[in-house]
């Protein structure tokens, strides 16, 4: 069966998070998505994996099921330490098949650092020695590196990462078979990289609070049964995961360089002539991702290998209601009119991906649906994040009257 999975999600009980983090809204949220799957996120911490053991139906098969969403555990831990002299920062996501697992994982881990204190924990811990720790106690479980090109914490980040798989997992690193992108970084950056090649890239949405969960996900064809889902991934099976959902990867918060108290962000290009500081203030700049890929790459930009998974760009569609709106997308109107328009689609991924043109003006305002048309042919105007803002997209021109977006329907 085709379906959508988000396996990066973080609870309540994770630092900035929204309350309505936990079980309940999330399956609510996923069926207004139309998410089939979720990752549980933080089931290291004690609290939310006592919500998860009373909420979640064991399947049988390594998945869980709350009010028809299914469930999948993971986790991501924070690994901070030093090696041969220098400081690491690296996210890793964890996959478990069972809750027994999951126990020994947390036993395991709880005598290494505080598991209580957030629900993404912070371990003085190699990130070689926790998949070891992992793997020791269930070779089923996975190991992903979670957004592997953020700046301050992830396995490429230009502020604390390596510049090779091999150096961060050593020994573990053939266990190794699925990164996560990030949202400052899409696939078509990662395949300038040869040495990622046999590497299943997945997207999630690592999200803080349920209405952004699936702004990145994976698109699959097959059972749904952890074991299956774990054997495409590491076999990077075309047939049965069909595409991953991504942002657009300039409105990540990390895509360009730049400094944030000065408001300066910064091309690659621009970086490179101002000697990595800040125009203004002189200070060094936190190196984004467009600028990390282009350190690493040994590939032009466009290159796109054999077996490379392929990917779409969206905009949530709260987003394109907002910007056809011309008003802020936690305007009260854009609420309202984005479950009246679920109501006549069913899900937002049906109005996002699989709705016809006809489809979309017999049931939207034809601003609305010429902005999910102009979405899924990439005719969007970005002004790129840096240094921890998020980057703006813009559909519509600023002075685009609603009569002429009409005519615009022409072009699709």
């Amino acid at each position: 069966m085709e379906f959508i999975a988000d396996f990066h999600i973080h609870s309540k009980y994770s630092r900035a998070t929204s309350r309505d983090m936990d079980i309940k809204h999330l399956a609510e949220w996923a069926q207004l998505k139309g998410i089939t799957l979720m990752g549980t996120g933080d089931f290291t911490h004690h609290l939310w994996l006592e919500e998860l053991k009373h909420n979640l139906e064991d399947c049988g098969n390594g998945l869980f099921k709350h009010a028809g969403i299914y469930f999948m555990l993971t986790a991501e831990v924070s690994s901070i330490y030093s090696k041969n002299g220098r400081t690491y920062r690296i996210h890793n996501l964890i996959f478990s098949p069972s809750f027994k697992s999951v126990d020994k994982i947390n036993e395991r881990l709880s005598r290494i650092g505080n598991l209580a204190s957030d629900g993404r924990p912070i371990l003085g811990l190699d990130a070689a020695e926790l998949a070891r720790i992992v793997f020791d106690i269930d070779e089923n479980c996975m190991i992903v590196p979670g957004h592997i090109w953020t700046p301050w914490f992830s396995l490429f980040g230009s502020m604390s990462g390596f510049d090779k798989i091999q150096d961060c997992f050593e020994e573990q690193t053939p266990k190794i078979f699925a990164l996560e992108t990030g949202l400052s970084s899409d696939p078509a950056m990662n395949w300038r990289l040869s040495a990622l090649d046999k590497y299943t890239l997945i997207s999630n949405s690592d999200s803080h609070s349920p209405q952004k969960i699936g702004r990145e996900a994976n698109v699959f064809n097959c059972e749904l049964d952890y074991n299956t889902i774990r054997e495409v991934l590491k076999t990077k099976d075309k047939g049965r995961f069909l595409y991953t959902i991504e942002f657009f990867p300039e409105e990540g918060k990390y895509h360009f360089d730049g400094h944030r108290l000065c408001g300066v962000r910064l091309s690659p290009k621009e970086t490179k002539e101002n000697n990595g500081r800040c125009p203004k203030c002189g200070k060094p700049v936190t190196v984004g991702v467009a600028n990390r890929v282009e350190k690493l790459a040994d590939r032009p930009e466009g290159f796109k290998p054999e077996n490379a998974i392929p990917f779409k760009n969206l905009i949530p569609f709260d987003e394109i209601i907002a910007g056809a709106k011309g008003v802020g997308k936690g305007s009260i109107n854009v609420t309202r009119d984005y479950h009246g328009y679920l109501a006549k689609f069913g899900t937002e991924f049906e109005v996002l991906l699989r709705a016809s043109k006809e489809e979309l003006l017999k049931n939207l305002p034809k601003k609305v649906a010429e902005g999910v048309l102009r979405v899924r042919q990439g005719k969007v105007d970005i002004k790129a994040g840096f240094d921890g803002e998020y980057g703006t997209i813009s559909i519509f021109e600023d002075n685009e009257e609603q009569g002429k977006g009409e005519q615009q329907l022409s072009l699709f």
